[in-house]
């Protein structure tokens, strides 16, 4: 079976612009190419899990969504393939466009996007990580029975606070997306 290391992107891999809608507002983590090619060094998948609410919200539709993912992986997969695949939930339920104005289990901290990953590519979770910067990607992880590493680029400061304050454990805290892939180098 694989093992992947699921990665949030914003805050993570790259700057949280608050909601990306542009594609000519990807900044990438200083680092996270690299760390990305550990990952990959290492027999993982890299597989992005992203909450996309912006689609709900009526910021952006999905093929603007789809606009900025191809530049995302054009940048990252430039020299060589670093991302496996990207999943997102359009959903939230405060949402203003009807079809996506709903509660779902691909929405973080639910593992809908977590699923679909393990069965589309036979994933072991037991051997898979889950990394982010938000309090929700720490519950996905939980729910989903992942390890997890919290960064502390994006909200992670924050959300070092708030796990802390519900119990939720972190067996990881890292800089950033290049020091969590030192840490995973160094434990297997």
């Amino acid at each position: 079976m694989a093992k992947a290391v699921f990665l949030d992107r914003d805050g993570t891999i790259n700057r949280d612009v608050g909601y990306l809608s542009r594609k000519e507002d990807i900044e990438i983590i200083p680092g996270a190419i690299d760390a990305l090619r550990t990952f990959k060094k290492l027999g993982f998948l890299n597989i992005v899990i992203t909450n996309q609410s912006g689609i709900a919200r009526g910021f952006y539709t999905e093929k603007e969504l789809e606009e900025i993912h191809e530049e995302f992986l054009r940048i990252l997969n430039k020299e060589e393939k670093l991302i496996d695949d990207i999943f997102y939930s359009p959903y939230h339920a405060e949402g203003s466009v009807e079809e996506f104005a709903k509660e779902h289990e691909t929405r973080k901290p639910g593992t809908g996007m977590i699923d679909l990953a393990v069965k589309k590519y036979g994933i072991d979770i037991t051997r898979s990580v889950l990394i982010g910067d938000s309090l929700v990607d720490m519950q996905c992880a939980v729910n989903a029975g992942l390890k997890k590493i919290l960064v502390l680029t994006g909200y992670g400061e924050i959300t070092k606070k708030k796990c802390a304050d519900e119990n939720i454990p972190l067996e990881r805290i890292a800089d950033n997306l290049l020091v969590a892939s030192e840490l995973i180098a160094k434990t297997l």
